[in-house]
């Protein structure tokens, strides 16, 4: 099978810092969201200062700076999928980025997680590709080993309830069949994303920390597929609230 070609050498024909110079100044913490809404409320509210973008085919991404009690860190929207998105922040890491803290949407594969629910993830089942690139084959990776206990005290602090599981990173979210639901939920999942596994791999090749958590969207756990708050401007005051919650973490860590 061609996704157990892993290679593990360090420089490949094209290379983040062939393209993209160190920036003087950026922070070591990365924050980032996925959503469009989300990301442009938080610009607002923390009234941003641009401090440098990444580019691609879809056009330029805009890096932001934002003080948060005190810490510095860079903020930038996250990109859809697992390629776009390592491929981003591979790129941002080149500026001089050494953590990622990322927050994302995903589907619930535990019905009894309720709509807007924060969960962090244990480990990720690889059901994707770009992963592959960076890390062995395996079925599964562990994730958010670093930081896990200082976000559950954030979430305690800030009164917020957790649920804790394997998350379940797939490519193809018009693929996640009936059966294939099953059996990841046999496999312990419960939820579903499409970035986690790859970016906990690109992290770990590239020796950089990685904590993702996410809000619970979309109930697949159920006969009919019901969409709850996956739109992006549905309750999109409590997800500011949650988002937020990563810059505290990213506030306590030393």
């Amino acid at each position: 099978m061609i996704l157990e070609e892993f290679d593990p050498a360090k420089r490949a024909v094209i290379n983040p810092d062939d393209i993209i110079k160190k920036a003087d100044g950026f922070p070591e913490t990365i924050v980032s969201v996925f959503s469009h809404n989300l990301f442009r409320r938080l610009v607002e509210y923390f009234d941003a200062e641009q401090i440098a973008y990444t580019e691609d085919v879809d056009g330029i991404w805009p890096i932001f700076r934002v003080m948060y009690k005190g810490k510095e860190t860079a903020f930038m929207k996250a990109r859809l999928g697992g390629p776009a998105c390592t491929g981003a922040f591979e790129d941002a890491a080149a500026m001089c980025g050494k953590r990622i803290i990322m927050l994302g949407n995903c589907g619930v594969l535990d019905n009894s997680i309720e709509d807007c629910g924060i969960i962090i993830p244990t480990a990720a089942i690889r059901d994707e590709g770009t992963g592959y690139h960076y890390a062995p084959p395996s079925d599964m990776i562990d994730v958010n080993v670093k930081y896990r206990d200082l976000f559950k005290s954030v979430c305690r602090d800030f009164g917020y309830s957790y649920t804790e599981g394997i998350t379940w990173t797939t490519d193809a979210f018009y693929r996640e069949t009936p059966d294939k639901v099953a059996m990841r939920k046999l496999q312990g999942a419960i939820c579903v994303e499409m970035e986690c596994s790859a970016v906990q791999a690109m992290c770990n090749f590239r020796g950089i920390e990685f904590f993702q958590y996410l809000y619970a969207g979309d109930n697949l756990d159920r006969n009919e597929w019901d969409p709850r708050s996956l739109h992006g401007e549905i309750r999109l005051q409590d997800k500011e609230k949650i988002a937020l919650l990563a810059f505290e973490l990213a506030a306590r860590i030393p």
